[in-house]
């Protein structure tokens, strides 16, 4: 079922229920990706810094 879809059955849901009817799916996507966007920008990242004096050789893919 994709968004659309969904909405279109909460929608009659909301009805039978008489209640409000659901936003449409994307209406406030750009507000998100702003608002995570300004979280980028303000927040720094918590990974810890690598230290490239020490050699060593990367995970292998078995996890071995």
């Amino acid at each position: 079922m994709d968004a659309i879809q969904q909405h279109m059955l909460d929608s009659y849901r909301a009805a039978q229920l008489s209640e409000p009817a659901p936003p449409p799916p994307g209406r406030h996507d750009r507000a998100v990706l702003r608002d995570l966007y300004r979280h980028w920008l303000t927040h720094p990242s918590t990974r810890a810094p690598r230290d490239d004096s020490s050699p060593s050789a990367p995970p292998s893919p078995s996890g071995a």
